[in-house]
């Protein structure tokens, strides 16, 4: 692949299942170099197999679509491409979707009612002179914000204490009904009402608080969500599932977790009978306690009881991908299991009994059911997105985005595990360059640190791979998929055994490729790999040069100016002025002399730009050689959701800098 291939990388939403179980609907989502955007439609595709994928909507942009109960209709998202995106309403068999909601902000989220009578929606609401709710005010010249909060801006979005996510009620539209019409003015009514277009709304939810992940109680009369507004959601990291009464207009959501334990909810669902699964992490007494927590499965207790824990979490981790979390027609909770470099789709009994529907080396990121039929959207080494049934114990699948970008040139990774200095097997994957080599080498190091590289296809070591260098990719103690112990072993000690992990993985995996050139090393990531990459060109002097994204680089600076800051540090680092300093990249940057390109986003608000300039403006202070390249307009996103453009121009540079300083041929 190479970076002029990225409007090959089509990915597939979660699908949803028409009631009868005969068929799906997915939206896919390409970057488009032309349209400087993401563009996508809704497609068909017959669970039999008999016939492939249709398109049925012709959007811009159209996502996130999910059948009405009745099979009826399907609503979905759908963007322009110059606003924001709404929610439309689309019969099943067909025709013109029609537009439900006209938010000024767009719209999140929704969820069918059980009779499909009813939609109900998350938006933002602005605060009014703020948004553009007042014609003709810019954003500079909107009073001030009056800030009383540790928590007020969240990265990819900016302010959130002025524009509150809640909750609103509509009928769901026909598509087969008669339109509205704009009323025409006349003598009796020369300045006619304004038309809407769309049902009015009832808002559901309002406060200083942020409301998510509906779901409808199976009575139809009440409406469960997840927030934090509990008294001090401010200081700890804490979530509640409430449950508002539809019939009630005064009705104040009442609070249903969360008074034996606090937990962090990732999702729930309802089983027919109204017990309530959720998937959440115990943060312990302080409520902050993050820090390689695993999802587990619990089920709500009646009568005010602690909600039992059905699942293990130092075996499983049911946290990704928990929003989608579902109660099947055979009464078993489907949740996503990650685990050693994948992504399971798993079955849990009412027991907490646990098998796996799909498992192997790949990564689901959507499910559905309907009529005992299963459907899924995964990766895998040879897709970046494609939808699937499953079929006695596999899958088949439906569809095929990927044989364009396979034509291209996909290389297949090399799943590797080497043992640690301390005998602790490390885990990951070898993508080599065709031909003998000698090939110099990238080290590549993921973000979070709780996340994890998997063996599915990768668009960064793709890229680089084909570009002539052996790419190294491992998950070293700190990452998600191994179990609690080992995402908790960096805790209060970071860049030290993922420090040496990252490094004994890359000895090995130089030993089991003799076409890699143990001489000519570069080393990269982002978040926090660029942090521990900061961290290993301070202490190792091995490598030709480096690149640091969007990285953690100073704990210190870090609070008060990350959304995050103030508790991603603490947790992590500790708050004893010198272990911070022990575990900083800033405060050994002296001890750099390896040739670095910061990579940082203007608008990066996860790891804000001040963490890229200090370290740049040090490294230029001592002399060594080191450039700045600031995207304007992005966040911390840019290599996952940024701008195509702007994507493509990343991976230039960033082929670029190794050219000049590992190039593929040498002179």
């Amino acid at each position: 692949m190479k970076p002029a291939d990225l409007p090959l990388l089509t990915s597939v939403s979660r699908p949803t299942i028409h009631p009868d179980g005969t068929w799906a609907v997915f939206a896919t989502a390409t970057p488009n170099l032309d349209a400087d955007a993401y563009v996508g439609q809704l497609w068909r595709v017959d669970l039999d197999g008999g016939s492939g994928p249709r398109r049925i909507t012709r959007g811009f942009s159209d996502s996130a679509p999910r059948f009405s109960p009745d099979g009826s209709r399907i609503a979905f998202l759908r963007s322009d491409g110059e606003g924001p995106a709404q929610l439309h309403v689309v019969a099943a068999n067909g025709g013109e979707a029609v537009p439900a909601t006209d938010e000024k902000l767009g719209v999140g989220s929704f969820e069918w009612s059980p009779d499909s009578s009813a939609l109900a929606y998350t938006a933002r609401r602005a605060e009014p002179g703020r948004y553009g709710t007042v014609k003709d005010l810019k954003a500079d010249a909107e009073p001030p914000r009056r800030i009383v909060t540790f928590r007020y801006q969240s990265n990819g979005l900016g302010y959130t204490n002025d524009r509150r996510t809640h909750i609103f009620l509509i009928d769901a539209p026909d598509p087969s009904a008669e339109p509205t019409y704009r009323r025409a003015p006349s003598v009796d009514e020369p300045t006619p009402e304004p038309h809407r277009g769309v049902p009015e709304p009832r808002q559901l939810t309002e406060g200083d608080f942020d409301d998510s992940r509906m779901r409808f109680h199976p009575d139809g009369r009440r409406l469960a969500f997840l927030s934090a507004r509990h008294a001090e959601r401010d200081v700890d990291l804490a979530n509640n599932i409430h449950l508002v009464d539809l019939d009630d207009p005064n009705a104040e959501p009442a609070a249903l977790t969360g008074r034996h334990a606090r937990y962090s909810i990732d999702g729930f669902a309802f089983a027919p009978d109204g017990t309530i699964y959720f998937v959440g992490s115990d943060l312990g007494d302080t409520g902050r306690d993050f820090v390689g927590r695993n999802g587990a499965l619990y089920r709500l207790g009646a009568d005010g009881a602690p909600a039992q824990r059905l699942t293990d979490p130092s075996a499983t981790d049911l946290s990704d991908g928990a929003h989608e979390l579902m109660v099947a027609s055979d009464g078993a909770v489907l949740a996503q299991n990650t685990w050693r470099g994948a992504v399971e789709l798993v079955s849990i009994d009412s027991r907490g009994e646990l098998s796996r529907v799909v498992a192997g080396d790949r990564v689901v990121r959507g499910f559905d059911e309907a009529a005992g039929n299963v459907v899924v959207s995964y990766l895998d080494a040879a897709t970046m997105g494609d939808v699937a049934v499953v079929r006695k114990g596999d899958i088949a699948t439906l569809t095929d985005f990927s044989s364009a970008l396979r034509d291209a040139g996909v290389a297949p990774p090399v799943e590797l595990t080497v043992p640690a200095r301390d005998g602790t097997p490390v885990h990951g994957w070898v993508l080599a360059p065709a031909g003998d080599g000698p090939h110099p080498v990238l080290l590549n190091i993921h973000g979070g640190p709780y996340t994890q590289y998997t063996g599915s296809f990768f668009d960064e070591a793709q890229v680089y791979v084909a570009a002539g260098y052996g790419v190294v990719l491992c998950n070293p103690r700190g990452a998600s998929g191994y179990g609690e112990e080992f995402g908790r072993a960096i805790r209060h000690q970071m860049g030290t055994v993922d420090y040496t992990d990252v490094l004994d993985f890359l000895d090995g995996a130089l030993a089991a490729n003799p076409s890699f050139d143990r001489n000519r090393l570069g080393i990269m990531g982002g978040s926090y790999g660029g942090y521990l990459t900061a961290w290993t060109i301070a202490q190792d002097h091995r490598f030709t040069a480096a690149i640091v994204e969007r990285g953690f680089l100073d704990p210190v600076g870090f609070v008060g100016t990350s959304d995050i800051g103030d508790f991603f540090g603490d947790e992590y680092t500790g708050t004893d002025p010198e272990q911070i300093r022990a575990q900083s990249p800033q405060a050994f940057v002296h001890q750099v002399t390896t040739p670095t390109l910061i990579l940082h986003s203007e608008n990066d608000l996860r790891c804000p730009l001040s963490q890229g300039e200090r370290y740049y403006a040090a490294l230029k202070r001592q002399g060594v050689e080191t450039e700045l390249l600031i995207f304007p307009g992005e966040n911390h996103e840019l290599s996952r959701s940024g701008r195509p453009r702007h994507r493509l121009q990343r991976f230039e540079a960033v082929l670029d800098w190794w050219e000049r300083h590992l190039p593929i041929h040498l002179a």
